[in-house]
């Protein structure tokens, strides 16, 4: 499996139709969310997709410190195939991507409660109660790097 980064301004007209395709189809059909899925926050992202011969398994997005959070973020955080540890390797690859791209000291999420676990494991820490985003509970986690 491949590990491929790109900024926004690197991505094909393919590869930026694969990633919408996925992200809407998980996100908005998959979790019955209508929302405002492709958003202004990916111009400035980098995306980090785990792609084989058959697509994308894995994809997440990783912003700069002040475009969602004071610290640098990792977001829209998924895997085709799920709990066989392609979320976990798409989450590392997006940690290194922001100390590597934004020398962060600090990566903030905001997990889905039933991820929460994932993102423990990978040395998140919880650093909010739980609220609901779009309908889905969520808390905000912190990672010191």
């Amino acid at each position: 499996m491949e590990i491929i980064v790109k900024h926004f301004d690197e991505l094909s007209a393919w590869e930026l139709f694969e990633i919408y395709k996925l992200r809407v189809s998980v996100f908005v059909v998959e979790q019955h969310c209508p929302y405002q899925e492709v958003d202004d926050a990916d111009k400035s992202a980098y995306h980090i997709i785990l792609r084989d011969a058959d697509g994308i398994q894995a994809y997440a997005r990783v912003l700069p410190p002040g475009v969602c959070f004071d610290d640098a973020a990792i977001g829209r955080v998924i895997a085709v195939k799920r709990r066989c540890g392609l979320g976990s390797r798409v989450v590392s690859a997006a940690i290194d991507t922001a100390r590597e791209k934004f020398s962060a000291r600090r990566i903030s999420l905001e997990a889905q409660v039933y991820a929460k676990s994932l993102y423990e494991k990978l040395g998140f820490t919880q650093a909010s109660d739980e609220f609901l985003e779009d309908g889905i509970p969520h808390v905000k986690m912190t990672l010191e790097v």
